[in-house]
């Protein structure tokens, strides 16, 4: 494996290329910040809380980010609460079904990712024999997701006993209220629902998501649900501070003996963890769809962005919320030796006109998209045609897991069918009023979605017609079942993951910060690797042009504004912008499933919203900066996973596995550390873009801890990326 090393370049080198960011920030960009004001607390509760549970961190959301978080903090000594709507965590890995992880060739072949997802891939390869035991072809690991949910199960167990911290894990709950203090900064108590089965009913996991997700979020009990009200608070420091002695959900000072062992065993020691603090946790959103900033009501991004120099290839030049990447539920099937009986959803000719295969003849064949993702195939040494491609063969027993973009992608795209509503769709709904939150999503959407699914799965086995092709060219293929039931690959009774695979969801707007006055954000110029002297850059307003290629002129920069040197003579820097304050690594394309145009989206003849795949192609390796995980207003709120501060072109890229995984690490890693130092997220960052030792601390830390900041050999000198930019 290759060594970590801190290679960026130098941290004089990278304060030096940001300084710049002040001229530039000052270019013509337009205000993007919404004003906002906190949601104050005072919410009236049915009755009191059923239980308290005491928590250093409280991680809402158990997905692929929230498990990462949930693991370094462990393995740091910390008191996790994690709390999830699904009863497994992981989520693209597990709960959402995209079983087959998202990687690009070089990262791969350096094995340069965080400790814990590498650890994640050993573990899947030992307990299979091989990386691949569905032989896929998007990927070198497509694998079954139920494994996976027991693999991360175990690995969160572990980190507990190695690091000695305590997790409190709570399936099918979901946050309901955020209080925070009178001036508004700090996020003093949430309120969360669990649920189970009332009795005499069945077992959860046997209705799709949207026929329980609304009860979920009610304080009442129903017919269906029996819930409990559980407030979730700090830890109590006079508990955490017990001498020589383990709190409850908790660890005491560590003694010389400890930290002596810690350090044998090559781990990083944490300072002494407990000491007088401005806040006494830290509340991480790793939620899918960023439910607690919308919750908190701080400054948030939702669908399309302004076109300006940062985001030169939005389709839009004002925005447009309500165009979000499509989302997808789920499913697994496999082979049988003979044909089996279909039935026909009752929904099918509605969703029909939308299904297809691929506009390349090649490629519109079934074992083509059999063994795009197919997640488990029994051995052989047989090889057959899938389109253009000659694979080991399938066989009856063989799974496949199905995501695909004109099947059961489901992608609206107006105001009258998106799934994540904006803050205008939360206020209409009265969402955003005290006791309100139903968890910000349209439910009508979700049923939709699991309709689209269900008759994907028809029209594979015994559809004849094609939106992409001419009709004649499908052909039903009869010899496949839907795998269904608590023990199939998905979990769930009716055979669709327990919750939908989501791409993009709301995404954070950042505190004004040096270079970027309106709220820093990461944008599609930082790390693509677009040719933007295209002709379709070239038509945009001359001074967003000439914007966009000030803020491409790398070292150049300081020269292009001084001699005023013209776009055209300008040298592109050939890699990522450089933060000084990254926290973790990302590399993927800039990879987009659009909405459509016209409502609804499976609408017969309808289209991508145009313009949107502009930016669709390769990007150089980049970084997850700390800045972009700090919300503004809030202080002891962090985010991790795809709602980090991104603009849409960049969460396009900013959303695989591993991103997600080094973005969890970074935010568990964060805010233990900060609690140890007794310091708020944004301390670490406000006076860059001068020296932060703090910072430097923290990206030490992580570095020495196996999670990396930057990719090797990164340096503003460094501009041989070409072997690196690739799927």
């Amino acid at each position: 494996m290759l060594k970590r090393v801190p290679s960026v370049g130098g941290l004089a080198s990278v304060w030096f290329i940001n300084s710049l960011l002040g001229v530039i920030g000052s270019l013509n960009l337009a205000p993007v910040a919404i004003a906002q004001s906190p949601q104050l607390n005072t919410t009236p509760l049915p009755r009191n809380p059923d239980q308290t549970i005491e928590c250093e961190i409280l991680v809402a959301g158990g997905g692929l980010a929230g498990t990462a978080t949930a693991y370094e903090a462990l393995l740091a000594g910390r008191t996790v609460c994690l709390t999830e709507i699904t009863d497994w965590i992981g989520g693209q890995l597990t709960s959402q079904g995209t079983s087959a992880l998202d990687e690009t060739k070089k990262q791969r072949q350096l094995l340069f990712y965080a400790r814990g997802y590498l650890e994640f891939r050993r573990r899947i390869e030992q307990k299979y024999g091989t990386l691949n035991p569905g032989q896929c072809w998007v990927s070198v690991s497509c694998f079954i997701p139920k494994d996976a949910q027991q693999i991360l199960t175990d690995m969160l167990q572990e980190a507990a006993r190695k690091g000695k911290g305590t997790l409190k894990w709570f399936p099918f709950t979901v946050i309901k209220n955020l209080e925070l203090s009178a001036n508004g900064k700090l996020i003093e108590r949430a309120i969360a629902i669990q649920h189970r089965p009332a009795p005499g009913t069945p077992a959860l996991n046997g209705e799709p998501l949207s026929q329980t997700i609304e009860d979920a979020y009610r304080y009442e009990n129903s017919p269906r649900l029996v819930k409990k009200i559980i407030q979730f608070v700090p830890l109590q420091r006079q508990k955490a501070e017990g001498k020589g002695q383990r709190a409850e959900g908790g660890k005491g000072k560590e003694d010389e003996g400890d930290r002596g062992d810690r350090e044998d065993r090559g781990e990083t020691p944490f300072p002494t963890p407990y000491s007088p603090l401005p806040t006494p946790w830290i509340v991480i959103d790793a939620t899918e769809t960023g439910e607690l900033i919308a919750l908190a009501d701080v400054p948030y991004r939702v669908g399309l962005d302004p076109r300006n120099y940062r985001n030169p290839s939005s389709p839009t030049p004002n925005g447009y919320p309500y165009c979000l990447q499509g989302y997808t539920y789920t499913f697994a099937m496999e082979r049988t030796a003979e044909p089996q009986p279909q039935q026909m959803p009752s929904t099918y000719a509605e969703y029909e006109p939308y299904y297809g295969y691929d506009v390349d003849p090649q490629k519109a064949n079934f074992e083509y998209v059999f063994t795009y993702r197919r997640i488990w195939n029994p051995k052989t040494d047989q090889r057959e045609k899938a389109g253009p491609l000659t694979l080991a063969a399938s066989s009856p027993g063989s799974i496949s897991m199905q995501n695909w973009v004109w099947g059961n992608d489901y992608r609206p795209g107006t105001e009258r069918d998106n799934l994540v509503y904006d803050r205008f769709q939360l206020l209409q709904t009265g969402q955003l009023r005290p006791g309100g939150w139903m968890g910000g999503l349209r439910t009508e959407s979700l049923r939709k979605a699991e309709a689209a699914g269900l008759g994907f799965y028809y029209w594979l086995v015994a559809g004849t017609t094609d939106s992409q092709l001419h009709p004649s060219l499908k052909q039903p293929e009869p010899n496949h079942r839907l795998l269904t039931g608590i023990n199939s690959p998905m979990g769930t009774e009716h055979g669709l993951s327990k919750y939908p695979y989501i791409r993009e969801g709301r995404r954070l707007l950042g505190r004004p910060a040096y270079g970027y006055p309106h709220g820093f954000t990461i944008a599609e110029a930082d790390f693509s690797g677009e040719d933007f002297r295209a002709e379709y850059y070239r038509k945009l307003p001359e001074s967003t042009y000439r914007d966009l290629w000030v803020s491409l002129a790398g070292l150049e920069t300081a020269k292009v504004i001084r001699e005023d040197i013209p776009p055209d003579q300008i040298q592109r820097r050939t890699r990522s912008r450089i933060y000084p304050d990254a926290v973790g690594i990302s590399q993927y394309p800039i990879d987009f499933h659009p909405c459509m145009l016209e409502s609804p989206p499976e609408k017969p003849g309808n289209i991508e919203f145009p313009g949107v795949r502009q930016a669709h192609g390769l990007s150089y390796p980049a970084q997850i900066p700390l800045r972009a995980m700090i919300p503004q207003q809030v202080d002891n709120l962090l985010v991790a996973g795809k709602s980090i501060a991104t603009s849409y072109s960049a969460a396009a890229a900013y959303r695989v596995h591993p991103f997600e995984w080094s973005a969890g690490a970074a935010a568990g890693t964060t805010a233990s550390f900060v609690l140890s130092k007794g310091l708020l997220p944004y301390q670490l960052v406000d006076d860059l873009p001068r020296p932060e030792p703090e910072l430097e601390a923290l990206q030490r830390l992580l570095d020495a801890n196996g999670n990396p900041i930057a990719f090797p050999h990164t340096s503003i000198f460094n501009l041989d990326w070409d072997e690196w930019v690739s799927w």
